[in-house]
């Protein structure tokens, strides 16, 4: 694909399975004991390098280090490619699947293209569908952009009519947002709470990011240090010839810029600090402000792409976060006092629990 929002620069560039295995050597010599590992496949589009995606599953699984009950595999795909085997291999080895799709065809073929600029939502909404027959759990992640952020309730009913329960709504945080569209951001993301409500009411409820992950937060009372942003401490990522990134989303940003070693040579210090903004550690107004605790201020790609530095909330993030949390906590007790609900699942960390009673903690 050409996807015109896309932060990863095209590349013919193919990892070698000796550097897969330097890779996978790190990863479990790096990770605290105890800890869950989650281990992504991306791209450009991994699917693409199926086979040595099945090769290194397996050198993950044959690690002496290697324990199924805290090591999670997944891929993320644009929906492009898609097979039985590819079904089968996945379900055998309990990879999660995750496709990219922003919205129906008007949307979707927006920013969503092969190179030769015809639209991709056909062969997506196919390749859906057929997840959908083929896996009992099929997330899929819809990006929204200043020019399709309006039709959000239109993207959560398109995926919903396709049998998508798990719908994640991610903001493209490089593009221009305009304080006119983050005046819209609480219209918006209400008519999306609406949805929400009225697919509960009718006990057929949804997993939606936006709010889901905000009620969580909302009952926890904060983010718990392990799910805030840790990147180049306990999150990396890795490109074909070995260089090690904060984020595989900083990958395609800035050449080396974001680099912080190399998997032949380990982790080089003096770079993990790079795209700091001086002085505190955040906004003067984040220290102040009332839901502070509830915010993904502390998310280094997200504040990077939007502010230009790794500590800076963006006025976009900013509002966007906050019409998030106030639009969940009318969510929540919208629901609670109508039928009672608890959301118990969100507060034991596993609120998709909600969208799928086949669920299971692994």
């Amino acid at each position: 694909m050409s996807c015109k929002y896309c932060y990863i620069g095209k590349s013919t560039a193919r990892m070698s399975l000796a550097v897969a295995k330097k890779i996978v050597d790190f990863i479990f010599e790096t990770a605290p004991a105890e800890e869950r590992i989650d281990i992504g496949f991306f791209g450009g589009e991994p699917l693409l390098e199926f086979e040595l995606i099945k090769t290194v599953t397996r050198v993950i699984e044959n690690h002496p280090a290697f324990d199924a009950n805290y090591v999670d595999l997944a891929v993320v795909t644009n929906g492009t490619i898609f097979s039985d085997e590819i079904a089968d291999f996945i379900n055998k080895h309990n990879i999660g699947l995750t496709i990219s799709c922003d919205g129906p065809p008007s949307i979707q073929d927006t920013f969503r293209c092969f190179p030769n600029g015809k639209g991709t939502s056909n062969v997506v909404e196919k390749t859906i569908r057929n997840a959908v027959e083929a896996f009992s759990l099929v997330p899929v992640n819809a990006v929204y952009h200043p020019q399709t952020f309006r039709y959000l309730p239109q993207t959560v009913e398109y995926l919903s009519s396709l049998g998508i329960k798990q719908i994640y709504l991610s903001p493209d945080f490089s593009a221009l947002w305009t304080k006119e569209d983050a005046d819209l951001l609480p219209e918006v993301y209400g008519q999306v709470a609406e949805q929400y409500i009225g697919h509960y009411l009718a006990q057929t409820p949804h997993f939606i990011s936006l709010i889901d992950s905000k009620i969580t937060v909302i009952l926890r009372g904060g983010y718990d240090p392990l799910e805030r942003c840790r990147m180049g401490k306990g999150e990396f990522a890795f490109t074909p010839d070995g260089k090690i990134y904060p984020c595989e989303r900083l990958i395609g940003s800035g050449g080396n810029e974001h680099c912080i070693g190399n998997i032949n040579i380990g982790l080089q210090a003096e770079r993990k600090s790079c795209n700091v903004a001086p002085g505190q550690s955040i906004n003067a107004q984040c220290l102040s402000c009332g839901i502070r605790d509830y915010c993904m201020n502390w998310c280094g790609c997200s504040n990077y792409f939007s502010s230009g530095y790794y500590n800076r909330v963006s006025p976009f993030l900013c509002a966007s976060e906050k019409a998030a949390i106030q639009t969940s906590f009318h969510v929540f007790q919208v629901l609670n006092k109508t039928i009672g609900a608890t959301f118990a699942d969100h507060l034991a960390g596993f609120p998709i629990v909600n969208s799928n009673n086949t669920y299971r903690r692994r």
